[in-house]
């Protein structure tokens, strides 16, 4: 093999290990911050899932002399950005927007406020969110939070004003969209037969053309994955709920791993259409979901 050609492939190599070991340490992180730009831990890890794919595709033409863990947040953040504007124009076509009447407090919070900060900021444009969330939960200089948010030292100072002064007067967060009665009845039935390993009861909930993904294994249609039967063959004794996370009602797995009793694992978010279930986004391998939420409730009870 030519020397240059073994010398590039060395590199190429170092590239990607340095990329998943960045990763493994860096994901809590990026789930953490994207959460909060979203509004949901569950929107907050497709984020990040999208985030590190489109990450992995331009590694290969990454400048080896930069840092990767500001190259990833700076894609994470682009990410959220493209989200926040696909939703507004989802939400512009069902209602007139309407902003709020913010009230500016006299002694504007600092960066004391610490991890607090995460709960209020949904309520702040999407610039000055991400100002806050850097500069006082993660700690990034300015200089490095500019260049994140594609913006200069003094447009983040003013971002950060704003976004602080406005913390305290700020509205409650906003509830999440709540579920139709029939929607509510659903849920039940899906943890009902999926308990009782009835799959094809399952089935007659599901509609034919209905979108599975596994996060961080599938994405595709349920006849195309093993999906429940990966379900019969987990070690470990689990059965699903319906519950709330972050006041949004799912269905929460729960796991017995040591006897100690049930615990809440993770979680599956479904969506209908009419009478029947056309979308299933399960996080069973993702469970940093729950501990990143604020709150989570199972079968009515909030969980520990």
């Amino acid at each position: 093999m030519d020397p240059h050609e073994t010398h590039f492939q060395g590199r190429a190599e170092a590239r990607y290990v340095a990329f998943l070991e960045t990763i493994a340490n860096l994901r809590p992180s990026l789930h953490r911050y994207c959460s909060r730009m979203t509004g949901s831990v569950f929107d907050g890890e497709d984020v990040v899932q999208e985030a590190l794919f489109q990450a992995y595709r331009m590694l290969e033409s990454f400048d080896d002399s930069r840092p990767l863990k500001p190259w990833l947040f700076r894609i994470a953040h682009n990410r959220c950005i493209d989200f926040l504007r696909r939703r507004e124009v989802r939400e512009e076509a069902e209602t007139a927007a309407t902003e709020p009447d913010w009230v500016i407090p006299a002694d504007p919070p600092g960066p004391a406020l610490g991890r607090a900060v995460e709960h209020l900021v949904l309520a702040l444009p999407p610039k000055e969110r991400a100002c806050v969330l850097l500069k006082d939960v993660f700690d990034y200089s300015l200089e490095e939070i500019a260049e994140l948010v594609d913006s200069t030292v003094g447009g983040v100072k003013a971002a950060l004003h704003r976004g602080r002064s406005k913390l305290p007067g700020s509205p409650e967060r906003e509830a999440a969209r709540e579920r139709s009665t029939d929607e509510i009845q659903i849920l039940r039935l899906y943890v009902d037969r999926f308990n009782q390993r009835d799959w094809d009861g399952l089935r007659e909930l599901i509609a034919a053309d209905a979108r599975l993904r596994v996060m961080d294994r599938f994405a595709g249609t349920v006849d195309e994955s093993p999906y429940f039967g990966n379900y019969s063959r987990w070690p470990i004794p689990w059965r699903l709920e319906v519950g709330e996370v972050d006041g949004e009602p799912v269905v929460i797995i729960l796991f017995n791993r040591d006897e100690s009793g049930w615990k809440p694992e993770s979680a599956v978010r479904l969506e209908m259409a009419g009478q029947r279930v056309k979308r299933i986004a399960d996080y069973i391998h993702c469970p940093w979901i729950l501990q990143t939420a604020t709150a989570v409730a199972v079968g009515g009870t909030a969980a520990n």
